[in-house]
């Protein structure tokens, strides 16, 4: 015998109480939109179409516009020596209304990498990679039209 089952029920009635709990139980904690299911690999979907603005209906009115037409102010790239070889990339002036998490959620699938967003009160956020990756972090920005070719500045290069 089965000690937690109900021997009175038949194997139909046992399966729908064990569907209807099943549904019951796995419900999601959280809704996810369709840009949050979206695979980081398939890098054709952070062009201009993509939603990089965050989740405020003032953004959302703007989402249709392209990310570059967006940009203000410059985005600079730079390299900071760590010990020995060792090096990181940041990059810094990205427009706020960008949401930094994806692009550093595909440069790192892209570039093969590890990095952070560091939250800074004077400069906004800064996008950190490992290593020396100034010249494709720029083309990156470019391919998927983040930003245009003169707003970027690559410093030390």
């Amino acid at each position: 015998r089965h000690p937690f089952r109900d021997f009175s029920l038949s194997p139909l009635e046992v399966r729908a109480q064990h569907d209807a709990r099943a549904t019951r139980t796995h419900q999601p904690h959280h809704t996810l939109n369709a840009q949050s299911l979206v695979m980081a690999d398939d890098l054709s979907n952070l062009g201009p179409t993509f939603d990089f603005a965050d989740d405020d209906e003032a953004s959302k009115e703007k989402a249709q516009q392209s990310a570059d037409s967006v940009q203000s102010g410059y985005i600079h790239i730079r390299t900071q020596q760590r010990n020995g070889r060792k090096s990181l990339t940041t990059v810094q002036g990205v427009n706020p209304k960008i949401n930094k998490k994806t692009i550093l959620k595909a440069c790192k699938k892209k570039f093969n990498c590890n990095g952070t967003i560091v939250e800074n009160v004077e400069l906004g956020d800064i996008i950190q990679l490992q290593g020396d990756q100034r010249k494709v972090v720029a083309q990156f920005l470019i391919d998927e039209k983040i930003a245009k070719k003169d707003v970027i500045k690559v410093h030390g290069s």
